[in-house]
């Protein structure tokens, strides 16, 4: 199998196609001289490639931002460090329209959708002719003629996740579709599109994209080895047929989660379930291979070419920004988040029960000892070691007490007592003459995605152990329980709590696999999305979260008191606002509930 870090080709083009998206007025204009314009563009081959190729230097490369650890500073899992953080002003009630922290990202998609539909319109970038051979002109221009449509199905997608909601008179709404190449910067006037219509214009997207994409990129699906330099593993990073299946398997699960499903339509989470299966069916069935998939390995951050990733950014190389962010001040970071103590109690014991369960043999005076190995991978707790991967090596300890060093109160260290573990690079230590750091890169969608996907939906359509796809919500939960972490520790041999709580039934079973999401994908930015597509109210979403308050003993010893309150949320609206300066400039724009002062 192989998997290679990619390059588009004719890397010139992006750097011609970005001098002519600078302008905040217009996506495409004229050369600075005044001789070139947008239609030039199709005279040179390397620059309709770029069309699609900039959409994918429009995405993060990583979850030090406002779609990733941040954005979980809004939820329950996290506290930001600093207080005039924009998240944290949002959590808090207090974000004034002038620090939209999203208003970025709609102009960021449209943008997008914009290049594609340059590219799409009238086929004329499919009708451009890349390549003298018509055999492999026709697997380029097959390949970006997909990719413009599930590069325009993703975009939608995030807007609709994050602008999707319902307005003041109940009605659900998503966002302007906009299929053809109007730069919406200019005098336009656009309306929303109602949350379905958003809906199906992704799928009938991502469905146009399979007709023309391969099933994946990867050489050993590439049978003519001449292909190759056009075809294959080259292209690995880039969107292709199963990832639109991946795209489609998240806007189901959402649009059939209790928010915008209230009559509890069971076709929509049917075609969760059966889209997310088609994902893992081909990471179980084509991608284990050699040195390809593996269920139960461990998530490697810090490899861009993991085989776990379904779909991901591409990546910054000899990277520190995550370690930077989530180690304390005196191990030379910034301490810039840290996690709740909500988060760290939704960690089960050694035994795979929850804290809460009298079989867990928890112990509230020593809360740390003998959990779930996930916790250890993925929190910094008082008195834990850093340990050097691969040694013995302790590199820093962590000291949370009263007094301590990483304690509460320095704008440097985190707000709850708690630092961060997960996708930090255990070889770096910022003390060492030659620093190692490691690639860095934002895994969009991976195998864990589509196994909870499955696990959800199939569970509301058959309950813990139906038959119906192959494969039941228990099982796809095995998966996710017995695989190995990050931090060598491993996953559940023998599982009875799994046996139990699938015993229970549905609604046990659907709230065991909301705690376990959480677990899997804190700080990657999904919490925020998934509790207001869980919920019908802001009960959940208002809740306070709480620190954990450490003493060291004259013995050495710690007692902890770990019901402080260190933050009280205050949300008046489950959805996100539209960018007030859009109200302002459109005035068919219809604002979500909840924001009123936005309008």
């Amino acid at each position: 199998m192989k998997f290679k870090s990619y390059k588009i080709k004719g890397s010139l083009s992006f750097l011609l196609l970005a001098s002519m998206l600078v302008s905040c007025k217009d996506f495409l204009e004229p050369y600075p001289n005044g001789n070139r314009t947008t239609e030039d563009i199709w005279k040179y081959q390397d620059m309709v490639q770029g069309l699609v190729g900039q959409c994918y230097e429009n995405m993060p490369r990583g979850y030090n931002d406002n779609e990733g650890v941040y954005l979980d500073g809004g939820t329950d899992d996290v506290v930001i460090t600093s207080t005039t953080n924009v998240i944290t002003r949002m959590a808090v009630g207090a974000l004034p329209t002038s620090q939209d922290p999203f208003r970025t990202y709609w102009d960021r998609d449209y943008r997008s959708i914009y290049l594609v539909n340059l590219f799409l319109t009238d086929r004329r970038g499919y009708n451009t002719r890349f390549l003298v051979d018509a055999h492999l002109d026709s697997l380029v221009k097959n390949r970006l003629q997909g990719e413009a449509f599930a590069l325009r199905a993703w975009f939608q997608w995030d807007l609709l996740q994050k602008f999707g909601g319902k307005s003041n008179d109940g009605q659900m709404l998503g966002f302007p579709i906009i299929t053809k190449p109007v730069d919406i910067k200019e005098e336009s006037n656009f309306a929303r599109n109602t949350y379905d219509e958003c809906v199906s214009q992704i799928i009938a997207d991502c469905d146009s994209a399979y007709k023309y994409l391969p099933i994946a990129h990867r050489d050993f699906l590439v049978s003519n080895v001449n292909d190759r330099a056009y075809a294959g593993g080259r292209y690995w990073g880039r969107m292709d047929g199963i990832t639109t299946r991946a795209i489609k398997a998240m806007v189901y699960l959402t649009w059939a989660s209790p928010r915008f499903n209230p009559g509890n339509d069971m076709t929509r989470w049917d075609l969760a379930a059966k889209n997310a299966k088609e994902v893992m069916d081909f990471k179980l069935k084509t991608d284990a291979v050699t040195n390809g998939f593996r269920a139960d390995k461990a998530v490697n951050w810090f490899d861009p070419n993991f085989g776990g990733i379904v779909f991901s950014s591409r990546y910054n190389n000899a990277n520190d920004a995550m370690e930077r962010m989530f180690y304390p001040g005196g191990f030379q970071g910034t301490g810039s988040v840290g996690a709740t103590q909500e988060l760290v109690d939704a960690f089960p014991m050694k035994n795979g029960y929850p804290i809460t369960n009298p079989k867990s043999l928890y112990d509230p005076a020593r809360p740390y000892d003998n959990r779930d190995p996930r916790f250890y991978a993925t929190i910094f707790h008082n008195h834990a070691k850093a340990v050097k991967i691969n040694t013995a090596t302790t590199m820093y300890t962590f000291e949370n007490w009263v007094n301590g060093k990483d304690a509460a109160g320095p704008i440097t260290n985190s707000r709850t007592n708690y630092h961060i573990k997960k996708m930090v690079f255990m070889g770096l230590n910022f003390s060492d003459n030659s620093i190692n750091r490691q690639p860095h890169s934002k895994f969009n969608i991976r195998w864990e995605h589509m196994v909870f996907a499955f696990a959800e939906a199939a569970n509301q359509v058959e309950g813990p152990a139906g038959s119906r796809y192959g494969l039941s919500a228990k099982d796809a939960m095995a998966y996710i329980r017995s695989k190995n972490n990050t931090d060598g520790g491993k996953g559940f041999a023998t599982d009875p709590y799994l046996a139990e709580v699938a015993a229970a039934g549905k609604v046990a079973f659907y709230e065991f696999i909301k705690s376990e999401r959480r677990l899997e994908f804190c700080f990657e930015g999904q919490r925020f999305f998934d509790l207001r597509r869980w919920t019908t109210n802001l009960t959940e979403l208002n809740k306070p979260v709480h620190m954990a308050r450490v003493t060291r003993n004259a013995d050495g010893a710690f007692t902890y008191k770990l019901d402080e309150v260190v933050e009280t949320r205050t949300y008046t609206s489950a959805y996100l606002p539209v960018p007030f300066d859009e109200m302002l400039r459109m005035s068919k724009l219809v604002q979500n509930e909840g924001w009123d002062a936005w309008k």
